[in-house]
């Protein structure tokens, strides 16, 4: 873990130097693991940063950052170091993996595509796969919005290590809103809410569906 907090604060002085970056906190209610009946509050970092070829941010539902570059107008691919929380008795951790993502349009609104592979450095924990996409709803004056949708799949190592059961494929889906409030030309508010299901029924995991909120503030350089 001091790692990690080494590279997280590398990375936030690099952010400090950029052009249209969000460096800022935040807090989050969740669940106290997936599944979890009783919930608990978080203090977060709200990161957005896209260099050459740096990259660092927490605008794809977890905190990660790594290097990215593009194949062609539109696309991007990349490796990423990540935060990963831990359910029940299991202590956070970090994952590596490769993404590659889409920036375009569906009709008028914005639209991006993400697939994203991570590999959990803690021997014995497996892999996730996501797919993700979001798309603008609202662009009226300083307000953004959009609404996204995830599929995260595990493989039998994760299932096994995070939630006792010897299976794969489709662990949890995601559903949710987010969306950005200009206070100032340099101060903005960002927030998003997002349930989150279980695909199955896991032993100590009293509930399938959880909600999750965050709001914070960020600075923009």
């Amino acid at each position: 873990m001091a790692r990690i907090g080494l590279l997280l604060l590398a990375w936030f002085a690099t952010c400090a130097q950029a052009d249209d970056t969000l460096l800022g906190a935040g807090v989050r209610s969740r669940p106290d693991y997936d599944g979890a009946s009783s919930r608990t509050v978080d203090l977060i970092p709200v990161v957005r940063y896209y260099g050459r070829p740096w990259f660092a941010r927490t605008t794809q539902g977890i905190l990660e950052g790594g290097i990215r570059g593009t194949l062609a107008q539109g696309f991007a691919v990349g490796m990423q170091l990540a935060y990963e929380q831990g359910p029940l008795d299991k202590d956070p951790g970090a994952s590596l993996g490769v993404h590659l993502e889409w920036d375009g349009r569906l009709g008028p609104a914005p639209i991006t595509l993400l697939g994203r592979l991570r590999d959990y450095l803690d021997a014995g924990r497996g892999t996730q796969f996501d797919l993700r996409g979001t798309v603008g709803v609202l662009q009226s004056g300083p307000a953004l919005a959009g609404v996204f949708a995830q599929l995260t799949f595990a493989s039998v190592e994760n299932t096994r290590a995070y939630y006792g059961r010897s299976d794969s494929g489709h662990l949890y889906t995601d559903i949710g809103v987010l969306g950005s409030y200009d206070i100032t030309r340099q101060w903005v508010a960002v927030g998003s809410v997002h349930v989150r299901r279980l695909n199955n029924d896991y032993p100590g995991f009293p509930e399938r569906s959880g909600a999750y909120a965050s709001a914070g503030v960020a600075y923009k350089y």
